[in-house]
Parts: structure tokens; sequence; C-alpha cells
């Protein structure tokens, strides 16, 4: 019972519940300031979402990036790393996987659409791996490094879909063979013909790795070590430069996966981007909202996901445009990212609480 009480503390829960509701407060705020009514905005966001089975289950797809790339970059935060480069990640797996889906063919379901899976992962993580590396090995800051892969992988994507996939007179690659598609069709029907792919249910899979891998192993002890006081780790005995470039590259195979879904899942092709999809950098966000623990990066980008796909609701129901939305989720990073503000104003509720257990 008292393991089950610490579970549920302020900080993991309360806090981070508040943020969302006090985020909410605010965007309502500014809608009544620009003439907008957020009652009905809310409602029309979330008739959006759970109106119908179509698009309840576009809304599990929209979340599935998110819990990826939130875990991406939560995964190498637990190592005292700050990955800004999901999004290129994410990019150079979608293309590898796009790369499977289409030039390897006569392959049976049950090996092609694995290996371009795989295929995703794994080049995601070896493109964060370089930056792992220069962090290790040369003291080069992650931030910047990441940064700049993020414009090498852009271009390098966009450059391998024009000379090696395109379909001449159009600005996007063939369809990936159907038996690299990872779509579950049993459910699509249910789903009103929703984008529902096995993606999602790999997506739940890594959380639960997340976890057991950084709490109930002893290469997770180590990274949490490092990311904690590298110096102390490197006098205990661990290999510091290992575990960065180590985190690096799974942090970069939850990226590349989520390029590899979007891919092989949902559009079943890749264009030529003119800008970058941002989902590495919506990662960012839902890894402060969920405060870089998997549970709560699941819980985020469930959070981060509805309010997305529920924009559109809110533009069509009460004219809001959908940069609003963009307040909202800001206005909640901004509680999370100030809990003092937060633990304020949940302050009375705590003391008059405390106060009722002492009598």
């Amino acid at each position: 019972m008292d393991k089950f009480r610490k579970i549920f503390t302020l900080d993991n829960y309360i806090v981070p519940v508040a943020a969302v509701i006090m985020g909410l407060f605010v965007g309502a705020i500014v809608m009544l300031v620009g003439g907008y009514d957020p009652i009905l905005a809310y409602s029309s966001l979330f008739t959006q979402v759970f109106g119908d089975m179509y698009d309840f289950g576009e809304a599990i797809r929209e979340m599935t990036p998110f819990i990826l790339t939130g875990l991406a970059v939560a995964f190498a935060f637990r190592a005292g790393l700050f990955n800004i480069g999901a999004d290129g990640q994410l990019l150079i797996g979608m293309t590898a996987a796009t790369f499977v889906g289409i030039k390897f063919t006569g392959l049976p379901f049950y090996i092609h659409a694995p290996l371009a899976v795989i295929a995703g992962g794994l080049f995601g993580g070896l493109w964060a791996a370089i930056v792992g590396f220069l962090k290790a090995k040369r003291g080069i800051n992650e931030v910047i490094t990441s940064i700049m892969m993020n414009w090498v992988g852009f271009y390098g994507a966009n450059y391998v879909v024009n000379h090696f996939l395109l379909v001449p007179g159009t600005q996007q690659s063939e369809n990936i063979a159907p038996t690299a598609s990872i779509s579950i069709h049993f459910l699509t029907g249910i789903f009103g013909n929703a984008r529902l792919h096995w993606g999602t249910l790999i997506a739940l899979v890594a959380v639960v790795f997340f976890y057991v891998y950084l709490w109930k192993t002893k290469q997770g002890y180590e990274v949490r070590a490092v990311g904690l006081n590298p110096n102390a780790a490197g006098y205990a005995g661990i290999n510091v430069g290992r575990n960065i470039i180590k985190t690096m590259f799974i942090s970069g195979v939850f990226a590349g996966l989520a390029g590899a879904f979007q891919v092989l899942g949902v559009f079943q092709y890749q264009s030529v981007f003119a800008s970058s999809p941002g989902y590495g950098f919506d990662g960012i966000a839902v890894a402060l909202l969920g405060m870089n623990n998997p549970f709560g990066v699941l819980l985020a980008a469930i959070l981060y996901g509805t309010l997305t796909y529920g924009s559109a609701g809110m533009s069509f129901g009460a004219d809001v445009p959908p940069e609003l939305v963009k307040i909202v989720i800001g206005a909640i990073i901004f509680f999370i990212a100030a809990q003092g503000i937060v633990r304020w104003v949940l302050g009375p509720f705590y003391g008059k609480r405390k106060k009722e257990k002492v009598l």
C-alpha cells in the first residue's frame, strides 16, 4: 500500500493534471478575449475526436508518432542528453522504410513488413548514434549537432526520394508494396476506414520497454546514473561514452520507428517535403508534458493528439483558428515547466488537507 501511495505523488500526477487544467483555462481566456465561445470551442474539439468511430480511429492514429517521438526525447533526457534531432531521425527512418517497402520486392508480408519497420528503426538509431559519438568522443554539444543533423536528414531524405523513388511528374514516391503495409485491415471497417496500423500497438510496447529497460535492468541503471552525474558514474566504473552512444541510438530508434509507421501504416508513400513535418519537435513538447516518464509520455501524447486532431473541430464548429490550440498546448507546457506556480495555486488545498489529517 505504501508503494502504491508513492506512485500517486504530487509531482507525478497532480501537478501535471493541474497544469493541463490551468492551460485549458488560459486558452479559454484567450478565446474570450478574441471573441470566441470557449465552451463551444472545447465541445467542438471533443466532438471532432469522439463524434464517430472514424474520427476516433484517426485520433488514435494521430497520437502514435507523438508517443514515439516523445519517448525518443525523454529517453535521451534520462541520460542527461537533449535530443532535438528526433525530427531528422524520424525522416531518416521514414526514408529507409520507404526504400525497403518499394525496392525489396517478391517478399512475403510476414518478412517484408517487419524488415521495413526494422530498417526504419535501425537507420533512425544510427543517425542519432552519430550525435552520441560526437558527444562521447569529441565532447561536442548534442544540441548543436542534433539540430544540424535535422537539416542533413531533411535534405538527405528528399534527395533519396527525388533520385531513387520518385514517380515522374509528381512530388512523391511510388506506393510501397502491399506486403510492406502494416495497416490493421480487420479494424479499419470497425472504425469507418480510419488508417489504424500495427505501429500503435508497437508504440505501446515501446512505452513498456522504456520503463523496463531503465528501471529494471543493469544497463538502464547505468543510463540513469550517467544522466544524474556522469563524473560520479565514471568514477564508479561505468563507461560514460558508451552509454551516451547507446542511449542516443535507442532514442533514435524510437524516432525512426515513428517515421516508418507514418509511411507503412498511414500514407503508403513518401513525399518530397517542402518543410519538416515537425513530429520530432512536437515530441519535445510531449516529453515535457510527460515529465520524461514513459507512462506520462503516453498520457501526454494522448492529450497532444486529441488537441491536434480536435483543432479541426474547433475551426468548423466554433470558428476558432487552429493556432489557438497551439496557445493552449503552450500554456500547458508553461505550467509544467513553472511548477512553482502550480504548487502555489494548489498550496491552500494541500495545506487544508494536511490539517484535516492531523485532526
